[in-house]
C-alpha cells in the first residue's frame, strides 16, 4: 500500500475508534456509574461493545474497497473478536487492573489510557489478519 492510501486507511481507523472510545466510555460509566458493576467486568463488556462498534464501521468504510463476498463477513467478525478484540480486552483488563486497582487511578482517564496503548497494533491486526485482502473470497 503506498504512503498516500496507508494514511487514508489509518485516518478512518482511528475516527472509527474515536467513536468507537466514546461508546466504551458511555458503556462503561453506564455500567460502573450507574448500575455498579466491578470495574473489570464493566470493562470487559465495554470493550466488547466498542469492537462490535468498530467492526462494523471498518467493515463499511474503513476497509470497504477490499471486496468480500457477504458470507465471509461472520468469519471477519470472528477473526476481529479474535485478534483485536482480544488484544483490546486483555490491553484493558491488564491496565485497568493495574492503574485502577494498584495506583487508584480513576477507572474512566485510566481506561482512555487503556484504549491507547492497544490502538496501534489493533490497526496492523486488521490490516494484516481481518480485513487483508484475499485472492479467493
Amino acid at each position: 500500500m503506498k504512503f498516500r492510501g496507508f494514511l487514508h486507511r489509518w485516518l478512518k481507523f482511528n475516527t472509527v475508534g474515536a467513536i468507537g472510545i466514546v461508546i466504551q466510555l458511555a458503556v462503561l460509566a453506564l455500567l460502573r456509574g450507574v448500575l455498579g458493576l466491578g470495574y473489570l467486568a464493566a470493562t470487559a463488556l465495554a470493550v466488547e461493545a466498542a469492537v462490535l462498534h468498530n467492526f462494523v464501521w471498518h467493515e463499511l468504510w474503513t476497509w470497504r474497497d477490499r471486496k468480500h463476498a457477504r458470507a465471509t463477513v461472520f468469519k471477519r467478525l470472528l477473526r476481529f473478536n479474535l485478534t483485536t478484540g482480544l488484544v483490546s480486552i486483555v490491553t484493558n483488563l491488564v491496565l485497568m487492573r493495574l492503574l485502577v486497582g494498584n495506583f487508584h487511578i480513576q477507572y474512566l482517564i485510566a481506561n482512555l489510557l487503556s484504549i491507547t496503548a492497544g490502538s496501534l497494533a489493533n490497526f496492523f491486526l486488521s490490516d494484516w489478519f481481518v480485513f487483508a485482502r484475499r485472492s479467493n473470497p
